[in-house]
């Protein structure tokens, strides 16, 4: 298991103790509008943390191949607001004809 995987189960560990955590610790008493925004975002920056990661790392290197195309695709066909069917078959389309040509 890599270092990002290793993280993420852990941030997924910690988020699940701190939910499980919070109504016995403030005994019906609601967080404060800002943790509760935090809480809200992170499961989107985490996931978005694992694409960059995955995509553009390589080791401890930069690494720029097919797959940066694909995410690319991705995001501006969500700019487009495209289907979710549409975006991820867009992305395969470019990520396998980019590995087709290199």
């Amino acid at each position: 298991m890599s270092n990002v995987w290793t993280a993420i189960a852990l941030a997924a560990v910690a988020n699940f103790v701190l939910k499980a955590a919070g109504p016995v610790a403030f005994g019906g008493r609601e967080l404060g509008r800002g943790a509760q925004k935090l809480i809200a975002l992170l499961p989107a920056a985490l996931l978005a943390a694992l694409v960059v990661t995955q995509t553009f790392a390589d080791g401890r290197s930069l690494e720029l191949d097919a797959r940066a195309g694909g995410v690319a695709v991705a995001i501006v066909a969500i700019a487009c607001r495209a289907g979710l069917l549409t975006v991820l078959a867009l992305a395969t389309v470019t990520t396998a004809a980019l590995r087709a040509l290199t």
